[in-house]
């Protein structure tokens, strides 16, 4: 399903995001490796279980790219010129191997450019949520879309 134009945004529109994603333990070993982050909470489950987590989480950067990337086909897929920033970006609870995320995702706000006037930029709200209910990850992402050609 492509991405929405920029025009087809309004303030307070919010997604449901059909995808989930159950995390593995496959997922977040490679993950950390292939980034080089040599976090023992990530990679050493001896070590994990004497942490107050008990067991080795998610990296916290899978978990970011994997909420923004679930929201990608409803939102800005093909239509999407550059991702501007990401803003406020949390993580109140821990992931750990075997939590399923879904993805929320609402428009804050909306501007045309300035200096591009066949785009304009979207300010997006995305939260990851687990099988719990639980927030897991947000953060603001502000991307430069494209409009409707005419």
């Amino acid at each position: 399903m492509p991405g929405l134009y920029f025009d087809e945004f309004h303030i307070g529109q919010t997604f449901a995001h059909p995808i989930r994603r159950t995390v593995t333990e496959a997922d977040n070993v490679l993950f950390t490796a292939m980034t080089h982050n040599p976090a023992q909470l990530h990679l050493d489950a001896e070590y994990a279980k004497g942490t107050e987590f008990g067991q080795r989480i998610v990296n916290s950067l899978f978990t970011l790219g994997l909420m923004i990337g679930i929201s990608v086909g409803d939102t800005t897929l093909g239509t999407t010129v550059a991702n501007l920033g990401m803003d406020e970006v949390r993580f109140p609870k821990p992931v750990f191997h075997g939590d399923t995320l879904h993805v929320e995702t609402e428009v804050l706000e909306m501007r045309e450019s300035k200096s591009r006037p066949n785009q304009g930029i979207v300010t997006f709200q995305h939260r990851a949520i687990n099988q719990r209910g639980e927030v897991v990850a947000q953060c603001r992402r502000s991307a430069l879309m494209l409009k409707r050609p005419a």
